[in-house]
């Protein structure tokens, strides 16, 4: 098989099969484009269905050699995965030479977590005589309480709380079921707002096992929440860049802070790997270490020359 006529049919199978769009395609096409010209400007020439796993490593590491990061470097893989993959699915192949192939090791950016006090902070922020305050409050307190995803927050149903047994049923990706603990503060402001704000709303007949909703009585959208995080920040004063997402990186880093079990923490987040949870360990010796450096008199900030 030519690289045109693999080409080709990967690009009808992205748009065809994948209903990717036009840019998405494209992106992806440039990234295989890379591998044909490596392979064509071997001696003999390489085509598609003649390279192995050594040539592979050859392409990845003269794309390091030439400064593409790591990052870019997995996302190459990914497209020569799927590359390969696709002609797999042809048959043009019986085996695929990306399968050993590593993907480059990308560094793991430090989470963005909020301390007690600013959540607090955030608390206090939120103007209790407006509109629709304890739903404000019971959204914040739910986020931080349960470390949910904004879309686990948007989608919790009045029938999935089980506040007798401190629990809260979420739904998660991939439509994931798990039991979440709720702490007493998050179930009454949720409880208040339940019980008082809720009934003055005319509720869509689709929204009513809603525990959220806006305030026009239909679903809440993770927009609204986004929207109420930046506001909440910048009235509290706080300057870091947060989100939805930041209550659930906090809640999990002040438990292991706290000396909570890794795989417990793993359960609560819904993390199907044990290594995504484990983020917030390094996390938590970035902090302890930053400590050490700030206060403790050997640090060297603080050395005599």
């Amino acid at each position: 098989m030519t690289w045109q006529n693999a080409i080709t049919d990967l690009r009808m199978h992205l748009k065809l099969e994948r209903s990717l769009s036009d840019r998405t395609v494209e992106a992806y096409l440039r990234d295989v484009g890379k591998l044909r010209s490596f392979a064509e400007q071997q001696a003999p020439p390489l085509l598609p269905t003649a390279i192995g796993l050594d040539d592979l490593q050859a392409f990845i590491t003269d794309a390091a050699k030439k400064g593409l990061s790591a990052t870019s470097q997995a996302r190459l893989l990914s497209a020569v995965r799927g590359f390969y993959r696709s002609l797999m699915r042809e048959r043009s192949i019986t085996e695929d030479p990306t399968e050993l192939l590593e993907s480059p090791r990308t560094a793991r950016k430090l989470p963005i977590f909020l301390s007690v006090d600013e959540i607090e902070l955030l608390m206090k922020a939120i103007d209790m005589s407006k509109p629709l305050a304890h739903r404000d409050a019971a959204m914040i307190e739910t986020l931080y309480s349960c470390g949910l995803r904004v879309s686990e927050l948007c989608g919790l149903r009045r029938s999935w709380l089980h506040f007798d047994d401190g629990f809260v049923k979420v739904v998660g990706k991939g439509d994931k079921e798990r039991l979440v603990p709720i702490g007493p503060f998050a179930m009454r402001q949720i409880t208040i707002w339940i019980e008082q704000e809720r009934p003055r709303l005319n509720v869509r007949p689709d929204a009513d096992d809603h525990v959220f909703l806006n305030a026009r009585g239909g679903p809440l959208s993770r927009m609204a929440v986004f929207s109420l995080v930046k506001r909440l920040a910048v009235k509290a004063g706080i300057r870091k860049s947060i989100g939805p997402h930041t209550f659930r990186h906090s809640f999990a880093t002040h438990l292991v802070e706290g000396g909570a079990d890794l795989r417990a923490v793993q359960e609560m987040l819904g993390h199907a790997s044990i290594t995504t949870t484990e983020i917030y360990t390094h996390l938590d010796r970035e902090y302890l270490r930053s400590n050490i450096l700030q206060f403790h008199p050997r640090s060297g900030r603080t050395a005599r020359s």
